[in-house]
């Protein structure tokens, strides 16, 4: 009797198997029909929050006020007019004149902490970030008051005004300067350690091996610094909207056409004007990009510098010289913010933080941004993090990932005014369903992750391809969902990626003001924007006190994330730690 059940068995056992098996490809049909839905989903929120604003304005630009096609005329009517063709000449200008001033100040002060051995390195570094930590009008604030009508330095000037081309260019120089160092430190530290071994004992100075070695190994890095100067400087508004006076910039047009005269129609011709330079700088940037990795050699070696007393004692100097003018800057706007009324009365009172900000009931900006930071860094990491390890870890679906790739990197060529008026025209638009949206805190947090897409993106990116695609396979293999690989496995090995894309985010929300500058309403003001409000209406020392304490949170913040970092690696990474 036993054997015929034993026989029974092995009969039945090849059927039992195959319905595993069956049963096993439908589960993991399953979960890949998820990644391919939420594949879709990204694509078309991308579509949605970031092409279609965009289209809007190319429509717009070819419409007249009543809606009737019109072409390129109203491109002719702007450039006929002499004023408004004069704000092109003037961006360009100013454009330049940054660029030339900013990249070899912010070279030699990269070549001083990658090619020196003076000390407080690490110090200096972390002192260059200054900028990057408040809105780039607090800078202007702070050179009225050093070079103002009453400004502490007002002589320095020979007798110019800071309110122009003058003005706009030093804080310009200010802003930009953190963002082409830290292009040109990655650039410089690529540097190839054997090239200079090989120089040095063939007898070459210091000299001839810079111009020979360094300069064309770093080629790439300030090309594409210069580019992101450019662009950055074309695209800001802070800045000239307060130091600016009568000097015309395009992105002073668009405010001014849009805020000032509601015609979003010739605001959509300037704004494809202020599109085209950061288009075209993308797209240089790129190019660049790709080559520069395939200059990369596998026998590289790292190019550990030497000790020379007078070369460091210099480089040692000259950081010493730009963090002291940093923070410069920034100490006179904290300082204008607890003085009485600069010049005449310059005790130190806390009337611009009580009776300024809190009286007043504009402290409210400051906590609408910190509600949007927060929600901005929750959205975004999921957003961001989630749509990079869709298109990079799972499978199927082919043909729509490098069509989510290309709209992952459009944010990076469009500039904040330009998204900000897309926003306006296309979510304003009577017929869009997605029209309860305007004037939310809801579209301020979807504008600011789509503006700040591009590098974060690109950062998680370039976590999950150092993940080895062995883990997913396991994983299909195994049956076990791609959810529970990205939570168990992907998010503790990236867990330092997403910490830098969640402060990076938390830093932008709380200085942005190109683009949403047109989209907040009375309940939704941010604290950069009530720092223009209040820069406008001539009230300096609340300005200043407004930023100050977004410093002062973007500081915090970046304390606490060095410090909950550490905590958080420990746990989460474990395992490679020997």
């Amino acid at each position: 009797m036993s054997r015929p059940a034993s026989a029974l068995g092995m009969m039945s056992s090849p059927a039992g198997g195959a319905r595993q098996a069956a049963a096993g490809r439908q589960q993991s049909h399953w979960h890949e029909r998820i990644a391919h839905g939420m594949l879709l989903l990204v694509c078309a929120g991308l579509a949605v929050f970031l092409l279609m604003p965009v289209l809007m304005i190319l429509v717009q630009s070819v419409q007249d006020k009543d809606g009737l096609f019109v072409g390129l005329r109203q491109f002719g009517e702007y450039m006929s007019t002499s004023a408004l063709r004069q704000s092109v000449l003037n961006t360009l200008f100013i454009a330049v004149s940054v660029t030339l001033l900013v990249i070899p100040a912010a070279f030699t002060f990269a070549y001083a902490l990658t090619r020196s051995m003076m000390p407080f390195k690490r110090f200096f570094r972390t002192l260059s970030l200054i900028p990057i930590l408040a809105p780039s009008l607090l800078a202007a604030i702070s050179f009225v008051q050093w070079f103002g009508t009453q400004g502490a330095l007002k002589g320095l000037l020979g007798g110019a005004s800071i309110y122009g081309p003058i003005g706009i260019v030093i804080s310009e120089c200010y802003a930009v300067f953190p963002h082409a160092l830290m292009i040109l430190i990655t650039a410089l530290s690529l540097a190839d350690g054997r090239l200079y071994e090989v120089a040095e004992s063939l007898g070459t100075s210091r000299l001839r091996k810079f111009w020979t070695i360094t300069l064309p190994g770093a080629k790439y890095g300030l090309i594409s610094a210069a580019l992101v100067v450019f662009t950055f400087t074309v695209n800001d508004f802070g800045v000239p909207k307060v130091i600016g006076g009568d000097f015309n910039v395009l992105a002073i047009d668009v405010y001014q056409l849009v805020v000032g005269q509601q015609n979003f129609n010739k605001g959509a011709v300037v704004s494809l004007l202020l599109l085209l330079p950061a288009l075209m700088a993308f797209a240089i940037d790129f190019t660049i990009r790709r080559k520069l990795q395939s200059q990369l050699s596998a026998r590289a070696v790292p190019f550990v510098p030497k000790r020379h007393r007078l070369f460091d004692a210099l480089m040692f100097s000259y950081c010493g010289l730009v963090c002291l003018l940093l923070l410069s800057v920034l100490g006179m706007a904290v300082y204008t913010s607890f003085i009485k009324l600069w010049p005449y009365n310059l005790t130190l009172v806390w009337d611009h933080y009580y009776f300024g900000l809190i009286q007043d009931g504009i402290l409210e900006s400051y906590f609408n941004s910190l509600r949007l930071a927060a929600y901005v860094v929750a959205s975004g990491i999921v957003l961001i993090f989630g749509s990079a390890y869709l298109v990079e870890k799972t499978r199927g679906m082919e043909a729509a990932r490098p069509v989510i790739r290309l709209l992952a990197m459009l944010p990076m060529g469009v500039p904040g005014l330009v998204l900000g008026l897309g926003y306006i025209m296309f979510f304003n638009h009577p017929d869009n369903p997605l029209n309860f949206l305007y004037r939310s805190m809801a579209i301020l947090v979807l504008s600011t992750v789509v503006h700040y897409f591009t590098s974060s993106y690109l950062t998680a990116v370039t976590a999950l391809k150092a993940i080895d695609n062995e883990f997913e396979a396991v994983s299909a293999s195994l049956k076990v969902p791609f959810y529970k690989t990205f939570l168990r496995v992907t998010v503790p090995v990236c867990l330092p990626a997403i910490l830098d894309i969640g402060r990076y985010l938390f830093i932008n929300a709380m200085t942005t003001i190109s683009a949403v500058v047109f989209l907040y309403s009375p309940d939704t003001t941010l604290a950069s924007v009530a720092l223009l409000n209040l820069e406008a209406e001539g009230k300096i020392g609340p300005a200043a006190a407004m930023g100050t304490l977004i410093v002062l949170t973007s500081t915090i913040v970046c304390i606490l994330y060095a410090l909950t970092t550490r905590v958080l690696l420990k746990k989460a990474q474990s395992w490679c730690q020997t």
